[in-house]
């Protein structure tokens, strides 16, 4: 269902995903993802017995390499706007996990789109959470409450996150989804010049 809602908005649905291992020099084009997600990383060093040339990281989110592909795909404004959506498997080095809750290990959807204009991205951020929200009510019948993170919690990159919020027994609020406006922190670090990037994310019910 959640699919369906989003090719409707219109993302292509993607049928593979994103490479698993990811350069650690993707990570570390834009700084303040790689400070944010530093302690979450898990690194891979060792490969056939034979230590890498160069760190892999064990995918957490899908921006550096989704980024860098849209360099490939994107050459002007005609290409544009380019949305894709995909279903991955993350892993995130908690400090904590909760069973069922949040794992090392995850699987979520995941959506990435490319704009001519910042006015487009916003909408199209703001656009998906409301999505979010429908498919949280109506599908999952779970009550969520809908806003902007604090600049302190906003993704790391981000230059906007937008949040839905599910109250927990004990009156936290635990996130279910989220949708970001990247601004073109992401694209001027892998090169791709005057485009504006959204992306959002919502990891699998349980």
């Amino acid at each position: 269902m959640l699919d369906l809602l989003s090719i409707r908005h219109g993302p292509a649905l993607m049928v593979w995903p994103f490479v698993q291992f990811i350069p650690y020099s993707f990570i570390e084009k834009e700084a303040s993802h790689v400070e944010g997600f530093s302690p979450e990383l898990a690194l891979v060093t060792v490969g056939g017995g034979n230590e890498l040339e160069e760190k892999l990281v064990v995918r957490p989110t899908s921006e550096t390499i989704v980024n860098h592909m849209f360099t490939q795909w994107i050459h002007s404004y005609r290409d544009l706007p380019l949305m894709i959506n995909q279903w991955a498997n993350v892993t995130r080095w908690e400090m904590r996990t909760k069973p069922f809750i949040r794992t090392l290990e995850f699987l979520w959807q995941e959506g990435h789109t490319a704009h001519a204009t910042p006015e487009e991205a916003e909408k199209e951020a703001k656009q998906m959470i409301e999505i979010y929200t429908r498919f949280a009510f109506e599908e999952t019948a779970i009550p969520v409450i809908a806003g902007r993170k604090s600049k302190l919690e906003t993704f790391a990159g981000a230059d906007t996150t937008y949040t839905i919020e599910a109250m927990m027994g004990d009156r936290k609020a635990l996130q279910a989804g989220t949708s970001h406006n990247l601004g073109q922190n992401f694209s001027r670090a892998f090169g791709t010049q005057n485009v504006k990037m959204r992306y959002m994310n919502m990891p699998v019910p349980r």
